[in-house]
């Protein structure tokens, strides 16, 4: 999967997120990546697990299918952000989250936070 495809895969999950893909100035896989990450921090924010749900489907999905620059944004956006999405989450909450993402993320979120580079 590609730049171009997982934009079109995004989009049925959150239509209206097309709005916000085309002001973006930049228009490539990590500016997508910021763009569905945001969505997301904010479907956290407000309680709707519905498509909050929806949406961890499917960056686990971009992720898994997606070419090495897509799976690089998604470890070095979105992983790199959970912690500051859930951080005023209660614990019952953030772990209801973390249970929805996939084996392949939480290892690359556990890769990330606990590496020796910090």
């Amino acid at each position: 999967m590609n730049y171009l495809e997982a934009a079109q895969e995004i989009k049925k999950v959150i239509p209206e997120i097309e709005n916000e893909l085309k002001k973006n100035r930049k228009q490539n896989s990590y500016g997508l990546i910021q763009t569905f990450t945001d969505n997301i921090r904010l479907r956290i924010k407000q309680n709707d697990r519905n498509i909050l749900f929806q949406c961890l489907k499917k960056m686990d999905d971009i992720y898994r299918n997606g070419d090495a620059v897509l799976k690089n944004a998604v470890e070095h956006t979105f992983i790199f952000s959970l912690d500051n999405s859930t951080a005023f989450c209660s614990e019952e909450y953030r772990k209801m989250i973390f249970s929805h993402i996939s084996k392949d993320l939480q290892t690359a979120y556990s890769r990330q936070i606990y590496s020796h580079n910090i």
